[in-house]
C-alpha cells in the first residue's frame, strides 16, 4: 500500500477560489504555461510530482480558472475509471492485444 506524503495530500485538496474568473494580474499567464501544466497534472493528481513542481502547479492553478477546471475534470475521470467494475478479456482480445504489442515493439 502506497503512503501518501505530505505534498502528495495536499495536491489532493480541492482547489476553490470563488468569483476569479480571470488570471490574477502579473502572473504571467500564457498558453504555454498552461501547457506545461496541464502535461504535470496526471502526476500531480497521482502525488508523483516533487514537492516544488506540485507548489509550481498550485501557484498557476490558483491564478487559471481553466486549468483548475481542468484539473476538476480530470480527478472525476480517474474517480470513475477506478469504481467502474473491469470485464476479463476474452481468449481472443487477449491474443489480439499481444499480438499488438509485439509489434508495436518489433518483437514479434
Amino acid at each position: 500500500m502506497r503512503t501518501l506524503s505530505r505534498d502528495t495530500k495536499a495536491s489532493r485538496a480541492p482547489l476553490r477560489w470563488p468569483g476569479r474568473t480571470r488570471p490574477r494580474p502579473g502572473h504571467g499567464h500564457s498558453q504555454a504555461l498552461c501547457l506545461k501544466v496541464l502535461e504535470r497534472l496526471s502526476g500531480y493528481v497521482d502525488g508523483e510530482l516533487s514537492s516544488d513542481v506540485c507548489r509550481e502547479v498550485r501557484k498557476h492553478l490558483g491564478a487559471c480558472p481553466k486549468c483548475e477546471e481542468f484539473l476538476d475534470s480530470l480527478r472525476q475521470a480517474v474517480t470513475l475509471c477506478r469504481s467502474a467494475p473491469s470485464r476479463p478479456l476474452s481468449t481472443q482480445a487477449k491474443a489480439r492485444l499481444r499480438r499488438e504489442i509485439l509489434a508495436a515493439v518489433g518483437a514479434s
